[in-house]
C-alpha cells in the first residue's frame, strides 16, 4: 500500500508541474457531461457553433492569458474588440481597400495596447485601474462615434472570406485563426528567451530584472499584444455578420479573463499555460451551447460559468500549492 501511495503521490506531483491538467480534467467533464444529457450535442452543427464561439474568444483570451502571467490585466480588450471592428468597418464602407482597412485597425489597436502599458508603468497606478478607465473611455468614444447604431456592410473581398468564411462541416476559418495563434504563441511561451521572461516577470519582478529581464518592456509589449489580438478578434467576428454595433464586445474581458483562469492561469503572475486556456475557452463554448441543447433556460449560462470558474481557482491553487 505504501508503494502504491508514493507511485500516486509521484505521480500527482508530476501533472501538477502541467497549469492545464485542471482545465483537461473539467472538459472531459463537460463535454462527457453534455454528450449524455444534451441531444445533437455531437452533431457537426452544434460543434461548428461551439467551436466558432471558442475561436473568437480565444484569440482574445490568448493576449489576456500572456498579459496575466506577466503579471498584469487588460480590462479594455472588449472596448478595443468592438474600436478594432468599427474601424474596420467604417473604413470598408468608406471604399477604403479592406487589407489597408485590416492594417489601419490592428494599428489603431496596437496604439491603445501601447497607452495602457504606458501608463500603468509610468504612473504604477494597477493595471485593473488604468484599463477599466480606458474600457470605459473607449466604449464611450465607440458609442458617440456611432449615435449608438450599428454599422453594416454588404461587400465582400477575399480577405473577409479568409477572416470569416466557412470550410468543410460548417466550421468558420476563425478557428484556423484561433488554432494558429494558439501555436505561435505556446511555442513562444515555452519554447523562447522571452516566454522565459514574461514567467519571470509575473513570478518575481526583482529577480527578473536582477537576471536581465527587461520588465517594463515586457509588460508593455504584452499590452501591445493582447490589444491587437483583441482587434483581430473583432473584424474576424465582423467579417463573419458583416454588421458591427457600438456594444461589440461588451463584457468580452471578463469572460476571456475567466477562460485563462480556468485554464491554470493565476491571478498572481507567473504560472500559466496557453493550451490550458484555449481548454477554457473550449469549456466556455460548451456550456453556452449545451445548455440550449438540454433544455436549460439561456440564463443559466453566466451561474454554471461562475461555479466552473470558482472551482477552477480552488484547483489551481492547491495544484501550484503542491
Amino acid at each position: 500500500m505504501s508503494v502504491r501511495a508514493s507511485t500516486w503521490r509521484s505521480l500527482a506531483r508530476q501533472l501538477s508541474r502541467y497549469p492545464e491538467i485542471g482545465a483537461l480534467a473539467g472538459f472531459l467533464a463537460v463535454f462527457i457531461g453534455f454528450s449524455l444529457f444534451a441531444e445533437r450535442f455531437l452533431t457537426l452543427a452544434s460543434l461548428s457553433g461551439i467551436m466558432t464561439i471558442a475561436a473568437e474568444l480565444g484569440i482574445v483570451a490568448v493576449g489576456i492569458t500572456f498579459l496575466m502571467i506577466a503579471g498584469e490585466f487588460d480590462l479594455s480588450v472588449g472596448s478595443v474588440l468592438g474600436v478594432g471592428a468599427m474601424a474596420f468597418a467604417l473604413l470598408a464602407k468608406a471604399g477604403w481597400p479592406h487589407s489597408l482597412a485590416f492594417l489601419i485597425s490592428i494599428g489603431l489597436a496596437a496604439i491603445i495596447g501601447l497607452i495602457n502599458g504606458l501608463l500603468v508603468i509610468q504612473t504604477r497606478i494597477p493595471s485593473f485601474i488604468v484599463t477599466l478607465g480606458t474600457m470605459m473611455f473607449w466604449r464611450g468614444v465607440l458609442l458617440a462615434v456611432t449615435g449608438g447604431f450599428p454599422v453594416v456592410y454588404e461587400g465582400g473581398s477575399r480577405l473577409l472570406s479568409a477572416l470569416g468564411g466557412r470550410f468543410a462541416g460548417g466550421f468558420h476559418t476563425s478557428l484556423f485563426w484561433f488554432v494558429l495563434i494558439v501555436l505561435i504563441f505556446q511555442v513562444v511561451l515555452t519554447q523562447t528567451r522571452y516566454g522565459n521572461g514574461v514567467y519571470a516577470t509575473g513570478g518575481d519582478p526583482g529577480a527578473a530584472r536582477a537576471l536581465g529581464v527587461n520588465v517594463a518592456r515586457t509588460k508593455i509589449i504584452n499590452f501591445v499584444l493582447s490589444a491587437m489580438l483583441a482587434a483581430l478578434a473583432g473584424i474576424i467576428q465582423f467579417s463573419r455578420f458583416k454588421s458591427v454595433d457600438p456594444l461589440r464586445g461588451q463584457e468580452w474581458e471578463l469572460q476571456a479573463i475567466a477562460a485563462a483562469v480556468i485554464g491554470g492561469t493565476l491571478l498572481t503572475g507567473g504560472y500559466g499555460s496557453i493550451l490550458g486556456t484555449a481548454l477554457g475557452v473550449m469549456m466556455i463554448g460548451m456550456v453556452r451551447s449545451g445548455l440550449v441543447l438540454a433544455g436549460a433556460p439561456a440564463y443559466w449560462y453566466r451561474a454554471f460559468i461562475g461555479v466552473i470558474l470558482i472551482a477552477a481557482v480552488i484547483i489551481n491553487v492547491r495544484i501550484r500549492g503542491r
